[in-house]
C-alpha cells in the first residue's frame, strides 16, 4: 500500500525560505515521478513542480527559479526547496504521484507567508 507522508511547512516571512520532505512508502520514490502540487483557499489545485523517473523536472511558471525539486533515493523522500517566498505561496501543499494509473496523495502541509 502506498503512503505519502508531508513535513516541513509553516509559517514563514516574505522572502524566506522552507524545505517541504514528502516520504513515501509502498514505492520507489527514485524510480517513478512524483509532484508536488499546491491548493490555496478558493483556489484549484495546482501543479508546482515534478520530477521524472529520469529525472527531468519541470516547474510551474510562478515559482521558476525559486523552488527546486529533489529526491533523497536513500530515504526515499521527495523535497522541496522554496526560496524567496512571497504571500502568494500561501498554500497546502500535497505530495502526489500516480503510480499504476492510480492517484496517491499525501495529507498536505499548510505553507503560510507573511507579508
Amino acid at each position: 500500500q502506498v503512503h505519502l507522508v508531508e513535513s516541513g511547512g509553516g509559517l514563514v516571512r516574505a522572502g524566506g525560505s522552507l524545505r517541504l520532505s514528502c516520504a513515501a512508502s509502498g514505492i520507489i520514490a527514485s524510480i517513478i515521478t512524483m509532484d508536488w502540487y499546491r491548493q490555496a483557499p478558493g483556489k484549484q489545485r495546482e501543479l508546482v513542480a515534478r520530477i521524472t523517473d529520469d529525472s527531468t523536472v519541470n516547474y510551474a511558471d510562478p515559482v521558476k527559479g525559486r523552488f527546486t525539486i529533489s529526491r533523497d533515493s536513500a530515504k526515499n523522500t521527495v523535497y522541496l526547496h522554496m526560496n524567496s517566498l512571497n504571500p502568494e505561496d500561501t498554500a497546502v501543499y500535497y505530495c502526489h504521484t500516480k503510480p499504476w494509473s492510480l492517484d496517491y496523495w499525501g495529507q498536505g502541509t499548510q505553507v503560510t507567508v507573511s507579508s
